[in-house]
């Protein structure tokens, strides 16, 4: 008995973060959110709009130096796969970063809708990532992060209730 149970808190700590699921805050604002300790992806509802963001703790070079950069999110996404322009992801252009212990980006409207759309659809996990598109086409991925998918039906559609 006594073996047990720094086996059972050893096999705590090693359990991925995707164990962990979507959270809602129902304060004066909704917030759905999940968080890996690298970085958080969230759905708000400011002032009657939704807003996605994600937050990187500490980005890569090229992330922490720009000005903006584009945004892609993958639903249920392969373990091994690459973010693509053929694998059923989703891209936000260009958007300004913010520079604030990390690096985040905060998407409103119509981009933010879909994204949600996305994020409640997923099954297993969500990946977010910082991507630019170089001369040739290709593209540079830069801090992707996999968020699990459990409970961000729920949790998301409850900020999506409150945001009309």
């Amino acid at each position: 008995m006594s073996k047990a149970l720094p086996i059972a808190l050893a096999l705590l700590l090693a359990a991925p973060a995707l164990a962990d699921e979507w959270r809602y805050e129902n304060a004066s604002v909704p917030i759905a959110y999940f968080d890996t300790g690298a970085a958080q992806l969230q759905f708000a509802c400011r002032g009657g709009d939704l807003a996605m963001g994600f937050w990187v703790r500490k980005p890569e070079a090229h992330v922490a130096q720009a000005g903006s950069i584009s945004v892609a999110i993958t639903p249920d996404a392969a373990e091994t796969s690459t973010v693509s322009t053929t694998s059923g992801t989703s891209f936000a252009q260009e958007i300004p970063l913010i520079h604030s212990d990390g690096s985040s980006v905060i998407v409103r409207g119509p981009v933010a809708r879909r994204w949600a759309r996305i994020a409640q659809a997923a099954r297993d996990t969500i990946r977010v990532a910082y991507v630019r598109q170089t001369a040739s086409g290709a593209l540079d991925v830069f801090d992707a992060n996999v968020f699990g998918a459990k409970g961000s039906k729920s949790a998301i559609g409850k900020v999506l209730e409150r945001c009309g």
